[in-house]
């Protein structure tokens, strides 16, 4: 990898509906060489799949998302992988990384609603072997996702003022 392709997969990142003739504009590079480039950090996982912002609020769907902390027993020989590779089969988790601080592992869970989210940590998360404690942060409202800005600025109306 080069900075050429550092710079694709920056621009990609901020918009993966970039077309390949203005990724050549923005990197000097010629529409070819972009996209045997891509093709190139497909094939080796670098870039593993395109997706969508969706502001799920503005959609209509009343969609919950949390914040699952978990303590955990590392497994002998495999510490944090096995038990992350457990949780991360299920749906519901959008997310899972390994952490430092208090908890080992965080989660992003989305559900229906918050009884459904409550009811997937409680029957299947908290159960585990190897799962020592959790905590649950729910998610009020998402300003900011994957560097796309969701609020937008309403401008105040000004009362006239008279004296």
């Amino acid at each position: 990898m080069d900075e050429k392709d550092r710079l694709l997969l920056t621009l990609l990142d901020q918009n993966s509906r970039l077309p390949a003739s203005e990724l050549a504009e923005l990197t000097d590079l010629d529409e070819p060489d972009v996209k045997d480039r891509i093709r190139r950090m497909e094939e080796a996982g670098i870039i593993q799949q395109y997706t969508a912002v969706i502001n799920w609020e503005k959609a209509g769907d009343g969609e919950v998302s949390a914040i699952i902390e978990l303590k955990v027993s590392p497994e002998r020989d495999f510490g944090y992988d096995k038990v992350a590779e457990r949780i991360g089969r299920f749906k519901q988790v959008r997310s899972l990384r390994l952490v430092s601080g208090v908890y080992d592992l965080e989660l992003l869970v989305t559900g229906k609603n918050i009884h459904e989210v409550a009811r997937f940590v409680a029957e299947q998360i908290a159960p585990m072997d190897h799962i020592r404690e959790t905590a649950t942060v729910l998610i009020m409202k998402t300003y900011k996702e994957n560097g796309h800005i969701f609020y937008e600025r309403e401008e105040v109306e000004r009362l006239p003022l008279s004296i």
